[in-house]
This record gives C-alpha cells, structure tokens and sequence, in this order.
C-alpha cells in the first residue's frame, strides 16, 4: 500500500505543497477556508503528519518538558493540567517525568528530556522546606520555567503564589466581620509557606492594633488526625478562639472534628460563641462539597499553569528574553464556614 504524502494531501486540497506545509505548522496567514480544505483532505486520505521528521529537519521541537515530583499536591495537579491545556492550544505536546527524588531519578529525568528533544522544561517545585532549587534544574541548559508555592531565591523564570497576601486577606476579612481572636492551625515548623502566611497574618493583627499570641500557631503534621488534636487541645486551653485560618484542606477537615469534640460548630456568626469560623488556602473540590461550604482564598493554581505555559513560549520565541518574576495574588471566596 502507498504511503500517503504530503502532496497527495495538496493535490486533494487543490493547494500548493507549501501550503499544505503552513497549515500542519500553524504559521503564516491562511485563511479559514483553505485550512478546512486542506484538514479535510488530511482527514479523506489518512494522511498522518511526523511531527518528529519535520521537527528534525526544521531543527526545532514541539515537546515542553514537565516535571512533577508530588501527584498527591492538589494545587501542583491542577497547575500541571491548566499547562497541558495551555500549551495543546499552543501546538505543543507535554513529555512528563515524576523523578522520585532530587538525586539521581531527577538526573535520568532531564537525560531523557534531552534524548527526546524537549524544546524547554517547566519545573513544579513540591518542597515547603526549602527555598532552593535542586542543582540539576538549577543547572539545567535548556529554557526553564519554574513554578513554586513559594518564593525562591535561584534566579530563575518563576511563577509564584503570595503567601504572604493570602493570609493578610483572609486575616482582614475576619477582623472587619468582628473576630478579634484568631488562630492558625496547621502546617510543619519548618514549612516556608506556613512561615510566609503567618508573616501575612501578623501584619493583619498590627495594623488593627491586635497582637498574634505564640498559642495561636499551632503547628502539627500534615494530616487530619493531627489537625484535629491540635483544634481540640487549642479550643480547651483557650475558648474565646472564634476563627481559624486552615494551613490545608487536611488541617481544615481536621479541625471540624477538633471543633465538635469540644461542642462546639462551624459558622459564621462571631456572636454565637459556640461557632467557630474557618478560612482555607485551597479552592480543592472535595472541600467545597462539604456543609457548610467552606470560606477559602483561591490558589490561583489555573491561572499560575496559563502564566507558566505563556512565559514558556515566550521564552522560546525570544531566547534573550529578560528572566521574569510573575507573582500571582489569590482571591477570597466567601462561603459559609466564615
């Protein structure tokens, strides 16, 4: 059987071969009309584009690298799908790898990205503890975009959260709805954005002439078990606590339970002293599906995908392109548990 070609495609068509070539590249300017035409002689004929071959001999690649360590992290997941999605609209295809570690799985991963001919390599950072990027990627030879929770201090394209922001946000929307004592529940004491949130909520208190109490950060491990001791132990021991800030969805549902074991509910209501009021992080599905719906302030995690993927290609129109900071604000989302 003869293969199908390119010009069997433009002569179906009923259009130069160079045509033919601009609609499979998605470049220069064709009108809608011809493309139709030419996809639906793609379509009659079965004719299969390489998009390797033309990669080859053009010298350029459609492939973008993605590295994600952590498929439990709910806001890396929902950032790694908007990048897919950006870059698919773009004429990119996604290379994925899930090194188990920063050592050598993490070296065979870009290895390999480089075998298959990535054209660049966007990086989403997992690890709270650290504000450094591995040696590998930090060395790494191709256009790098990275995207983290936090701030970094590699000199690197970066797309981040404000932690910082987040927190002072979600700290004045309690205050001005009349919450003078307020408390944050979770997250390990080495945990950079748990340390960037409560710089956030310590400017909040200050500038309302409220002081942060050392009993008001409990720190505990990330689970809901945990969370929901933490709770308990900090409502027994101080019971005129009316909200909480959540470090995580795991330390939100904890806390429910930590709140009725003591007898008391979740609401909204400061002047009902048996409620108590909750602010999360993440704008996770599973936590908005509880009752009561609860109050959180948004990752931006689609929107940190859409800048990540954008930067990406603007890198790789533009290699001399200035290494770039996108630092992206959440916002609240008032629900029922505050």
């Amino acid at each position: 059987m003869k293969k199908v070609s390119i010009i069997d495609v433009a002569k179906r068509a009923g259009v130069s071969v160079s045509t033919v070539s601009l609609v499979l590249r998605r470049k220069g300017k064709i009108s809608d009309a011809t493309i139709e035409k030419v996809q639906a002689a793609i379509n009659d004929i079965g004719y299969i584009h390489n998009v390797a071959a033309a990669n080859l001999r053009a010298n350029t690649s459609n492939l973008i690298g993605l590295i994600l360590r952590d498929f439990s992290d709910s806001f890396s997941i929902k950032v790694m799908a908007s990048i897919v999605q950006e870059l698919e609209k773009q004429g990119f295809m996604v290379f994925l790898g899930q090194p188990l570690n920063d050592g050598g799985h993490l070296e065979r991963c870009l290895l390999s990205f480089k075998q298959q001919g990535v054209a660049g390599v966007i990086y989403l950072a997992c690890d709270a503890r650290s504000s450094h990027l591995p040696e590998q990627i930090r060395l790494c030879p191709l256009p790098l975009v990275v995207v983290s929770q936090l701030m970094l201090e590699d000199e690197c394209n970066l797309v981040m959260r404000d932690n910082r922001q987040a927190a002072t946000l979600a700290a004045r929307y309690l205050i001005e709805r009349g919450h003078r004592n307020i408390a944050y529940i979770g997250g390990t004491e080495g945990d950079l954005i748990r340390q960037q949130r409560l710089a956030g909520f310590r400017s909040a208190m200050s500038q309302y002439g409220l002081v942060l109490r050392d009993e008001a950060t409990p720190a505990c491990s990330e689970d809901t078990r945990a969370a929901g001791i933490a709770t308990r132990q900090l409502l027994e021991q101080h019971n005129t606590f009316t909200a909480l800030l959540c470090h995580s969805p795991d330390a939100m549902i904890g806390s429910i339970a930590g709140i009725h074991q003591v007898g008391r509910t979740v609401g909204k209501d400061v002047f009902l002293t048996q409620q108590v009021a909750l602010i999360g992080f993440e704008d996770m599905l599973h936590v908005n599906l509880t009752s009561p719906s609860f109050t959180y302030v948004s990752s931006a995690s689609e929107e940190s995908g859409r800048q990540a993927a954008g930067l990406m290609i603007r890198k790789l129109k533009e290699p001399e392109l200035q290494t770039q900071r996108i630092t992206l604000s959440g916002q609240l989302i008032a629900r029922e548990s505050a």
